[in-house]
């Protein structure tokens, strides 16, 4: 029998009943017709929710891959914190996707895109960035797959109820702002941070968000572009909780 170690592949579904998981038909594509498993060999499965399986392939065909689940795999690292961005899409598509894909590598747990008063864009295709986040969990290893929310009015956001403990920070260049995002933050916290689009928030916006209890922080001494921020933010939080 074939084996594959958890180092090299790692395949998601939601499918799962009985210890039996069926990939989706691209999942089952790629690997049944590009990576030529078969009958017998055993896989590793991921269900997005921080879950890995040792599945043995049970049918397969050029669209269709059903393996049993032998054994839970040890857990991936688990992260002591929740990390949600709320980032406003910038107007090329591509930049959006970049940060999708290296803030998951990172580690993220939620996204909320934000339409804000600058706000370039407004419509996205959620089924898209979806596949770039299933795509970046497995390539990174990962367990835990991002929520994305669709999206929601800057205003509508601050009115969203949040968790106690949570953190609130907006990524700022106004005036108001209270120190860099590392020196505020406490490590072990969940946090939201408010990303703007290209150019920035409104000053309307930034006194509404902290009258909702967004303290405005720096993110560093340059001007960033929006994705550099959302990643900058990523990339700060996970390494202070190290």
């Amino acid at each position: 029998m074939k084996s594959c170690f958890f180092t090299m592949n790692l395949f998601y579904t939601t499918t799962i009943n009985n210890k039996l998981a069926i990939l989706p038909e691209d999942e089952a594509r790629h690997c049944i017709q590009a990576l030529r498993h078969k009958v017998g060999d055993t896989i590793n499965i991921t269900d997005g929710k921080g879950n890995i399986y040792e599945a043995r392939i049970v049918e397969a065909s050029k669209k269709k891959c059903a393996a049993f689940i032998e054994k839970t795999l040890p857990s991936t690292v688990r992260r002591n914190h929740y990390l949600h961005l709320a980032i406003a899409p910038t107007k090329n598509i591509a930049r959006l996707e970049w940060f999708l894909e290296k803030a998951t590598e990172i580690g993220i747990d939620e996204i909320t895109l934000l339409v804000s008063e600058h706000s370039e864009r407004r419509k996205l295709r959620l089924d898209r960035l979806e596949k770039i986040l299933i795509s970046a969990m497995k390539q990174s290893l990962k367990a835990d797959l991002p929520r994305l929310n669709d999206m929601a009015g800057f205003q509508e956001f601050l009115r969203l109820p949040t968790e106690p403990g949570i953190q609130k920070y907006m990524a700022y260049l106004g005036p108001g702002v209270k120190g860099a995002l590392k020196d505020n933050y406490q490590p072990g916290c969940g946090v939201c941070i408010l990303i703007g689009p290209e150019g920035g928030f409104s000053p309307a916006e930034a006194q509404a968000a902290a009258a909702a209890g967004y303290t405005p922080v720096s993110l560093g001494p340059s001007r960033l572009r929006t994705e550099t921020a959302g990643l900058a933010a990523c990339h700060t939080i996970n390494l202070l909780n190290q």
